[in-house]
């Protein structure tokens, strides 16, 4: 119990002891002493508890300490205290937004440190920290903890853990302006040194600036956010589409053609492409599209506008990041509520995609997309198998999926029909200002390299351009 009834006696020598200097004081009820070799040393530590008094700080009655110094013995170190939000974090946040916090943590928790020495290989530090200190698992209890809590570590990951966890600084050594600067620095660049791309530096140092923000109002760890004694300027962004990227309705529908091309398999994925084309939908929203979610106008009216319902999306995120197990997130759509439903209205050439993809058969379920064997199609897969096989072909268009699977493509907004006007692809007014939705593999045409995505609008919808272009990043952001 804390208290302000304390007194701190004289200096007493005790003769014949090893350390003769005895410095008393009383707090509350119960009497400290603390012997010392020498009496400057006595001295110094009376000064210290006479100056806590003096700055009207309570002292503990069981340890007899001024309670700034009870704070300082109790503060967690801050790989104790990024497990603790990243626990905390878990049971609310969506898969991906997990992976993230993680991934987030890995890279800032090395850098408080109080020393390298000893330090494992940075990629088998970053694995342990990502995969097993920030991960959680569920217990038979049914108690979410730190998955190296629960289950059995490889030998390398556990050595990693336990140097992390021995150098590592206090919450409040971690807070000081020279960490944080070093935690910016290594956010804003890649394991191998290069620098990280402008969005992905923001999203870690948002993590990191929660984790802190955790410390101050839930755990009362500091007074204030290290942040505000910190000069630095954010990494400017921008959600303004590459035009230079942007293919205009003809090349989109070669891109189309060549998947149909790729026999039974490339016609039922064809229906996912265009999905993502002329729906705007996300990849994750793309898959979990079923039949009775469409309705289309008699085939008498090839000219005519259907309608589609998106109410789920299922990104791939790992079965180490769901509730579920699977390898995929079971979700409504991002930004919105619960159980919003986007209507969007689809243009008469997707119209007749869906009609073949239908007469041709769905899953038993429903769903428009299935794998070979029945089960959920993965798009990762996919796109690296289309990808791979786009590059060993001579067709004129090539579906390049770089590292970060990055892609634009044209929103066909433009030719919605007047009465359906305010109900574009995103849900919002049109022309749509540019939005990070629904994805292609970057597109490139062969042999020139580059095209021009200013095109003429036609039945299918508009030319590229920055006013309605949709951009998405695919499997980063669903």
């Amino acid at each position: 119990m804390l208290t302000y009834d304390v007194v701190v006696w004289s200096i007493r020598r005790r003769s014949g002891r090893p350390k003769p200097w005895e410095l008393r004081w009383r707090v509350g009820e119960e009497g400290h002493s603390k012997s010392f070799a020498l009496k400057p040393q006595a001295d110094g530590r009376r000064s210290q508890l006479m100056e806590a008094l003096r700055k009207g700080q309570q002292f503990d009655e069981e340890t007899g300490l001024p309670e700034q110094e009870l704070a300082a013995l109790a503060m967690p170190t801050w790989y104790e205290h990024a497990k603790a939000y990243a626990l905390m974090k878990w049971p609310g946040a969506a898969g991906k937004h997990r992976a993230s916090i993680a991934e987030s943590l890995a890279v800032v928790t090395p850098v408080f440190v109080r020393t390298t020495a000893g330090q494992p290989d940075p990629r088998t530090l970053r694995a342990a920290l990502y995969q097993w200190a920030f991960r959680a698992a569920k217990t038979e209890s049914g108690e979410w903890l730190p998955r190296c809590e629960t289950e059995a570590l490889p030998e390398d990951m556990r050595k990693a853990l336990d140097w992390v966890a021995a150098n590592s600084l206090k919450v409040s050594e971690a807070a000081k302006p020279e960490h944080i600067r070093s935690a910016f620095a290594a956010l804003s660049k890649k394991l191998n040194g290069s620098p990280a791309a402008e969005n992905t530096a923001n999203r870690k140092r948002m993590v990191l600036s929660n984790a802190f923000r955790y410390a101050v109002e839930e755990r009362a760890l500091l007074n204030r956010h290290p942040f505000l004694a910190v000069d630095w300027t954010a990494p400017s962004t921008s959600d303004e589409v590459d035009f230079r990227y942007v293919p205009g309705p003809r090349l989109a529908r070669r891109l189309l053609g060549a998947v149909a091309e790729y026999g039974p398999r490339g016609q039922h994925l064809e229906t996912f492409f265009g999905a993502i084309y002329y729906v705007a939908t996300r990849p994750g929203e793309a898959v979990s599209l079923r039949k009775d979610d469409f309705t289309l106008p008699p085939e008498s009216e090839p000219d005519a506008w259907g309608e589609v319902l998106v109410s789920e999306s299922h990104p791939e995120v790992g079965a180490g990041w769901t509730d579920s197990g699977k390898s995929h997130d079971q979700r409504g759509l991002k930004h919105r509520a619960r159980n919003a439903v986007r209507a969007v209205p689809i243009p008469p050439v997707y119209v007749r995609m869906v009609r073949a993809h239908i007469a041709r058969g769905v899953a038993p379920d429903g769903r428009l997309l299935w794998a070979a064997r029945g089960g959920r199609v993965h798009v990762e897969r996919v796109l690296r198998r289309l990808g791979h096989r786009s590059r060993s072909c001579a067709h004129p268009v090539r579906a390049e999926v770089r590292d970060g699977r990055c892609a634009v493509l044209p929103a066909p907004c433009r030719r919605i029909p007047v009465d359906q006007t305010g109900r574009g692809p995103g849900g919002g007014r049109v022309p749509c200002r540019p939005q990070r939705r629904g994805a292609l593999p970057l597109l490139r045409q062969a042999p020139e390299g580059q095209f021009r995505p200013r095109q003429q609008p036609d039945s299918e919808g508009s030319g590229g351009g920055r006013g309605v272009c949709l951009l998405r990043t695919l499997g980063l952001g669903d």
